[in-house]
């Protein structure tokens, strides 16, 4: 077998494990699906009244605070792996760095493309969001915001020590991250220090680059998509070299 086909089969084997421990607890998977439709529908209305129109900003805006809410999902991959004391072994194993991130990353990346493909699938056929101009935009940008949420969230799985802590940094930061970014509430009607501050905010960017997926407008994009791509870029050297460090190990929970 050739280094190549061995490294590729190592890879393959490490994602379908993986895929496998995704599968066996779906349970924040369908949270992140159910409460943002809810809100889809009730936020709605309030959109028309302050902006005239509604159904792209609720769904959008949802769309964004639940997929930050998701990094959940993505710390708690790698997380798991610390607190039951088998990151250790697999960092001891042939399998290479690349590989290991690899078959984690890889269904964790599936995950996100699928909560946010179902809840714009629903945003147009239940809250009466437009279809997207172009599909394909949409789904460039779903995969860029995946990435830099799949990297921020190996980046703090990296820094927590507990599973409590774990839940808490998210929580937090989804909260923030979004409300700030303009999921909750119109920037252009936040508080003038708030409007000062939300560029600061991941979310704001991947708002921005979604809303103008959504409209077809791929000059728009540009700006948004580079942030996000350089934020997950950051983040995801960030989680790299801790984890190649050993500061993934298990001893330091």
């Amino acid at each position: 077998m050739s280094t190549r086909t061995d490294s590729l089969y190592r890879a393959g084997a490490l994602v379908r494990y993986n895929a496998t421990l995704r599968l066996r607890d779906p349970s924040q998977l369908i949270s992140y699906l159910i409460t943002p439709m809810i809100f889809m529908v009730l936020f709605q209305p309030l959109y028309v009244k302050a902006l005239g129109t509604g159904a792209v900003e609720a769904v959008t805006g949802q769309l964004v605070m639940f997929s930050v809410f998701a990094m959940a999902i993505v710390g708690n991959a790698i997380f798991v792996e610390r607190e039951w004391r088998t990151w250790d072994r697999l960092r001891a194993s042939r399998a290479a760095r690349a590989e290991l991130l690899i078959g984690k990353a890889v269904p964790v990346f599936v995950v996100l493309l699928i909560q946010q493909g179902v809840l714009i699938i629903y945003g147009w056929l239940v809250v009466g969001m437009p279809f997207p101009v172009s599909p394909g935009l949409v789904f460039g940008a779903m995969c860029l915001w995946g990435f830099m949420l799949l990297a921020m969230g190996a980046a703090l799985s990296t820094v927590v020590r507990s599973r409590g802590d774990l839940i808490v940094a998210v929580d937090l930061g989804a909260i923030t991250i979004s409300s700030l970014g303009g999921s909750l509430l119109p920037v252009s009607l936040m508080p003038s220090w708030a409007q000062a501050i939300a560029p600061f905010s991941p979310g704001y960017w991947g708002l921005s680059l979604i809303r103008s997926a959504m409209a077809g407008d791929a000059e728009a994009m540009l700006r948004p998509a580079l942030i996000v791509l350089g934020i997950g870029l950051a983040t995801g050297a960030f989680a790299t070299y801790r984890l190649a460090h050993g500061w993934g190990r298990s001893h330091l929970l």
